[in-house]
């Protein structure tokens, strides 16, 4: 009897499930399937119509990358500064929490659990609050720090700087929590040995942290790839620095009707994002759980 209960439970949960997949992915669908209609059929009719009477068409997306007669589009042109703001956004991060994680979980100060707590309370501080702070300390330096004055391209320096400020309090308490977990009486042999705390990091802590590394890549790659805000408030906006966020908020057009830009510039943008995602998949779900088991 126990086990027929079981199994018609785990039915009834795979096929909610399933009914919870298919109404998740059905307005991406709809999005899909109208960046391949035509402008008149997307401004006038839904897109479930297409089932009835299919007329598909690239000329979207081709208005999108390209500009199209109208130079309207050119998104193109805005994804290789999608791909400068980002990689380092993600590495930079990535590299100085490793270490700090590392510090916190495995070096014994004066201090430390309240720096973890101090670092923790961190995540809590909206970033919309440190913008103007970031503007003042560009345009007119602080204290011991002078002003910047980047201007073109020079200015993704302060994308980098914003970015990775923002993400290092997450990244360290993610990476702390993991590396906290890892078997302490693999550390201390590793310390009777010799091995210096340099050896620890690359050879034994780097490779037992991928998962929790990839983890916080794919998740600051995501969030970094569809930042609107830091990117028009410090990039400036200008075509030479603006990533492709910038430039979709201007595929709406004068009245945002302009709907077939919209929709083929979602999935343009949305591209690289789930490349990365079905590449590292399997090391973030692993990632996810960082910390979670002690031991």
């Amino acid at each position: 009897m126990n086990g027929v209960r079981e199994r018609l439970a785990s039915r009834a949960l795979t096929s909610v499930a399933v009914v919870i997949a298919i109404l998740w992915t059905t307005p991406t669908l709809g999005l899909l399937l109208s960046s391949l209609r035509p402008e008149e059929e997307i401004k006038t009719t839904g897109w479930w119509t297409v089932f009835g009477a299919p007329h598909l068409t690239l000329d979207n997306y081709g208005e999108v990358l390209s500009g199209g007669a109208n130079g309207s589009g050119r998104l193109a042109e805005h994804f290789v500064n999608s791909v400068v703001i980002t990689l380092p956004s993600v590495l930079f991060p990535l590299v100085l929490a490793f270490f700090a994680a590392y510090a916190l979980a495995w070096i014994d100060f004066r201090g430390r659990d309240a720096l973890v707590v101090g670092i923790f309370a961190l995540q809590v501080v909206p970033l919309q609050m440190a913008l103007v702070p970031l503007l003042k300390l560009f345009s007119q330096g602080w204290l011991f720090l002078p002003a910047w004055h980047l201007t073109g391209p020079a200015r993704f320096g302060q994308v980098w700087f914003a970015h990775t400020v923002f993400a290092l309090p997450f990244a360290v308490f993610l990476l702390h929590n993991f590396l906290a977990s890892l078997p302490r009486d693999l550390i201390e042999a590793a310390r009777v040995d010799g091995a210096s705390h340099g050896t620890l990091l690359l050879r034994i802590v780097l490779p037992l942290a991928r998962p929790a590394l990839v983890g916080f890549a794919v998740i600051q790659f995501v969030w970094v790839w569809n930042d609107l805000l830091v990117a028009l408030t410090l990039s400036g906006g200008t075509a030479e620095t603006a990533p492709m966020t910038v430039r979709l908020a201007s595929l709406a057009g004068t009245y945002g009707n302009e709907w077939q830009r919209l929709t083929a510039g979602a999935f343009v943008a949305a591209l690289l994002p789930l490349l990365v995602f079905f590449a590292l998949r399997r090391h973030f779900a692993r990632g996810l759980l960082a910390g979670s088991v002690k031991g």
